[in-house]
């Protein structure tokens, strides 16, 4: 009898902070920019990337220190996945924190951390660091594909 993994017996709260870490599939979708309607308060992905995402790995160049360089960088919590409605499908943290199961591209299920690329899901080679975009021009980047799950399901 094979031992469960810890995302299927455990909650986002009961996690140690390795076991946390490594929810975090690298897609880089978290880091890119995001607009707000004022009025009506919907969220829009944008292609523009913090300037901290490596757009080949889709990991942050400085995470430890990001808050440094990004002071309104966001530090998911337990409580942040609960209330950021932006968080896309394909999110880790969402999935285990609504019941639900990883994908088969989660490199925690597929032993590969190309997998999330491979299947399209991540931001890798679509996006513009936003050092080379002027913030009155993000409107001009606005994409959908973060909110697509991509072909192949769980």
């Amino acid at each position: 009898m094979t031992e469960l993994p810890y995302w299927k017996t455990k909650t986002l709260a009961e996690m140690t902070l390795s076991e946390w870490e490594a929810l975090c599939d690298g897609c880089g979708l978290c880091c890119l920019n995001k607009l707000e309607d004022w009025d009506t308060g919907e969220v829009v992905f944008t292609s523009v990337a913090c300037r901290l995402l490596d757009g080949e790995s889709c990991r942050c160049k400085d995470y430890e220190n990001r808050k440094a360089t990004v002071p309104d960088c966001i530090q998911l919590t337990v409580k942040g996945v609960d209330e950021i409605g932006w968080l896309p499908p394909t999110c880790a943290y969402r999935l285990i924190g609504d019941g639900e199961d990883l994908y088969w591209w989660h490199y925690l299920v597929s032993g590969d951390r190309e997998t999330v690329h491979a299947a399209g899901i991540s931001a890798r080679g679509r996006t513009v660091s936003e050092e080379d975009v002027d913030v009155e021009d993000f409107e001009d980047y606005v994409v959908d594909w973060p909110l697509r799950v991509g072909e192949g399901g769980r």
